[in-house]
């Protein structure tokens, strides 16, 4: 087994990044409405951040994706908050450190990019994700910042980044 490698997205992913994140959000029970699932950025990722300070990373194990992560411009939100977004992982890419790995590549990349602030959105019953986030220095906030479109995920996070 070779070694997970943490890598930007790049064009000819976008399926498979498309394809995972929608197989973690069934198997997740997560209603396709008001979530990621029903984001119509899933089919066209790569072309979704070649913006300003955005970036999407995934994970590869054999040559596989099995899991990915973004950071960029929190939407509809006048400051200087970057929101980390689609971050999912197939069963097999659990429990082995890649998600921590994961969000610090993310929020390296927000750091360099001069970021004040990193939000995030989930599910209550995603336990595993939000104790993986507060061992980041993410902290609960009482409501949502900005409009994500995400409006049946009512976890809030925020973590300081300088």
């Amino acid at each position: 087994m070779n070694t997970p490698i943490i890598r930007p997205l790049e064009k000819k992913d976008n399926p498979h990044i498309a394809s995972v994140i929608r197989a973690v959000l069934i198997d997740l029970g997560v209603p396709k409405v008001g979530t990621a699932y029903a984001d119509a950025a899933l089919d066209c990722m790569f072309e979704t951040y070649q913006k300003e300070r955005a970036m999407y990373f995934v994970v590869l194990e054999n040559d596989r994706i099995i899991g990915g992560s973004g950071i960029a411009q929190l939407d509809n939100y006048d400051g200087n908050v970057c929101e980390l977004q689609k971050m999912y992982f197939l069963p097999e890419a659990r429990g082995k450190g890649i998600g921590t790995a994961m969000i610090n590549r993310c929020l390296e990349f927000a750091a360099t990019h001069n970021f004040d602030q990193c939000y995030l959105e989930t599910m209550p019953y995603m336990k595993a994700a939000q104790k993986l986030y507060e061992r980041s220095g993410f902290r609960h906030i009482d409501g949502p910042m900005g409009d994500t479109g995400h409006y049946s995920c009512p976890v809030h996070m925020l973590k300081d980044l300088k």
